[in-house]
């Protein structure tokens, strides 16, 4: 069965810092036509750091659309471009202050497939020291240190909500359990 859809046109209803919305008129794979409404975002990057006593860093910050606290762990948008190891490493120090001898590949999550192109690639973290942290002028958060055991809890009691933090938290958990050497390269 085929499944693609063939875009006919594309109009662009705002275009700002963060985001692009469009709608789109497209062809369904049985040729009738529809609408699509799409909204772009250059991705983004986050970092499962854990400390030498198996904690996870995490930070909490407000989250205007939703008008609450979240517990997340470091991430941040991805510059046009950018490496997204290196907006990861940017992203733990900046939040953190948190600076990983190594790093391991976590996969990317398309958190919004429906109608958002955000990519967000996804890192694990063996964290060596720390530093002041250096967030951006206008980013407000508070690192925490939370064991990993009980970020798990935590995502299954519904306290931790954002979804790249519960995949984040899940993947490391699970590598950990399977004795998958979860530290990549050596920094």
């Amino acid at each position: 069965m085929e499944f693609m859809e063939t875009t006919v046109s594309q109009e662009y209803k705002f275009k700002g810092r963060v985001i692009n919305t469009r709608v789109d008129q497209v062809l369904l794979p049985n040729g009738k036509p529809a609408q699509r409404e799409v909204v772009e975002h250059t991705g983004g990057v986050c970092v499962g750091a854990l400390t030498k006593e198996g904690e996870i860093l995490l930070v909490r910050q407000f989250r205007y659309p939703h008008r609450k606290i979240l517990l997340e762990v470091p991430a941040g948008k991805l510059e046009k471009g950018e490496d997204p190891l290196e907006g990861g490493k940017r992203e733990l120090l900046e939040e953190t202050g948190g600076v990983a001898v190594c790093y391991r590949d976590l996969g990317l999550m398309l958190p919004t497939p429906g109608y958002c192109g955000e990519t967000i690639y996804m890192y694990g973290a063996k964290i060596s020291h720390f530093t002041a942290p250096r967030p951006d002028q206008d980013e407000f958060v508070e690192p925490v240190k939370v064991p990993l055991e009980q970020a798990v809890q935590m995502c299954l009691s519904g306290e931790i909500t954002d979804a790249k933090t519960q995949v984040c938290i899940m993947k490391l958990t699970l590598l950990l359990q399977q004795g998958v050497s979860f530290f990549g390269q050596e920094e």
